[in-house]
């Protein structure tokens, strides 16, 4: 098959970007041609198994769902451009996607500006659907929710990546229920896996050696991570982790406040506006890395009894509980959105008497506090359990060449699918 994926962002990150990468590479390696359309200006960096990369020229700003540096762009909130701005974007984009063509099906990112940029390439396209542009940008604002819900007809299937988004694509554009497919984002299940003990910790300590030596930027590691990490990791004691951004909706504090009275050391992962109040709650036995890469996490992971993910805020899917899970860290979630669905598919794989493990009440700092007692509590055999379970459930559920083969059985068995909605001559344009 020959697949576009249009991409409007950068190939370095999380969310999305890490979504493109790894559908690429799956699908490259199964044998089909890819064409990756997005903005990245160094696409060599990144391992996209033999994908070719499309650079479109922008007539203008970068619309985006949060504020942030990007490299060779200028960025603006979706909800702040001009809707001459809007429609120009999406021109410029659809052309680039129509030079690539023909095409099996073009996979957009997001529903705006992915499903009208799909629309008006006349091309086969499926949506894939992300948190970010729902709640960012389209919730509240009905303009933004119109122009979705003229675009979206035209794609051959809509992609979300749990139930809970699927819920709120309803919600916000009215989405027929019956052209979603809820397909989980996946893991790296072979370079994120359960590791030796040992073998974890100086693979992490010399990765943290490649890191910059000098100078301050928040969206890189901390510098002398490597000296930090090896004694703070040292003996063995038990060991909590956190990976992702340290902002008021991630739940960082409710950690903090849960790890209060529990033997245990803590490692947060991450960079976000909250840091410094963060770093004030914490004490010694908590350390800030600052955000790390998967080449950091492939190893730190393994060294975690127990990874947190604690958001207060609604989740998509949640893919560092999924990540952690691969490397046999058994995650423990607030039990609310797309985590809900995470939990649900560790509690198929855990020990009956063990599953109450796999999920705390939300916002409830008391009932996280008695869930990371009893985990960290466990004997061997027990914790083991865990671990080999969360492994089995990320390579049963979550693995990107179960994803990729997914999306494709979807694609092909939607039929043909009309390039634009009908009755319209352009997606571009938008609800009057």
């Amino acid at each position: 098959m020959r697949i576009l994926i249009w991409h409007g962002y950068l190939l370095e990150g999380s969310g999305s970007n890490v979504y493109t990468r790894e559908l690429a590479r799956a699908w490259s390696r199964m044998g089909h041609e890819v064409v990756v359309l997005c903005q990245e200006p160094h696409p060599e960096r990144y391992d996209l198994g033999g994908a070719a990369v499309v650079r479109p020229r922008l007539p203008g700003p970068l619309p985006v769902f949060v504020m942030g540096p990007y490299e060779d762009v200028q960025p603006r909130l979706l909800t702040e451009l001009s809707r001459v701005d809007r429609e120009a974007f999406v021109a410029a984009n659809a052309a680039a996607v129509r030079a690539q063509g023909p095409a099996d099906f073009v996979l957009v990112n997001h529903v705006l500006l992915g499903a009208p940029v799909g629309a008006a390439s006349g091309l086969p396209f499926v949506v894939k659907a992300h948190g970010s542009e729902l709640e960012f940008a389209m919730r509240g604002n009905a303009e933004l929710c119109a122009w979705a819900g003229g675009t979206l007809p035209g794609a051959a299937v809509v992609l979300a990546g749990s139930r809970h988004v699927s819920g709120v694509l309803g919600e916000l554009v009215g989405v027929d229920p019956e052209r979603v497919a809820v397909v989980p984002p996946g893991v790296d299940v072979d370079a994120l896996r359960r590791r030796e003990r040992a073998a974890a910790l100086s693979a992490l300590i010399e990765e943290s050696r490649r890191d910059p030596a000098v100078g301050h930027d928040e969206r890189l590691p901390d510098v002398g991570n490597a000296e930090r990490l090896a004694e703070f990791l040292s003996g063995d004691r038990k060991t909590v982790l956190y990976v992702g951004s340290l902002s008021a909706e991630k739940g960082v504090s409710l950690l903090l406040e849960a790890l209060h009275g529990v033997d245990a050391r803590a490692v947060v992962v991450g960079f976000g506006p909250a840091r410094a109040e963060l770093a004030a709650l914490a004490g010694p036995d908590v350390l800030f890395t600052g955000p790390l890469q998967h080449r950091h996490l492939a190893h730190l992971w393994p060294l975690a009894d127990v990874s947190v993910v604690p958001s207060v805020f609604p989740e998509a899917f949640g893919m560092v509980a999924a990540e952690a899970a691969a490397c046999g860290s058994p995650p423990l979630v607030a039990r609310h959105s797309g985590l809900a669905e995470i939990a649900a598919g560790l509690e198929v794989e855990y020990p009956p008497h063990l599953r109450h493990l796999a999920s705390f009440t939300s916002g409830n700092a008391e009932d996280l506090r008695t869930r990371l007692r009893q985990l960290l509590d466990l004997d061997t055999a027990s914790w083991r359990a865990l671990s080999q379970g969360a492994r089995r459930a990320a390579v049963r559920l979550w693995s990107w060449d179960h994803v990729a083969g997914r999306i494709r059985e979807l694609a092909a068995g939607a039929g043909p699918a009309v390039g634009r909605p009908p009755g319209r001559s352009s997606g571009s344009a938008e609800p009057g």
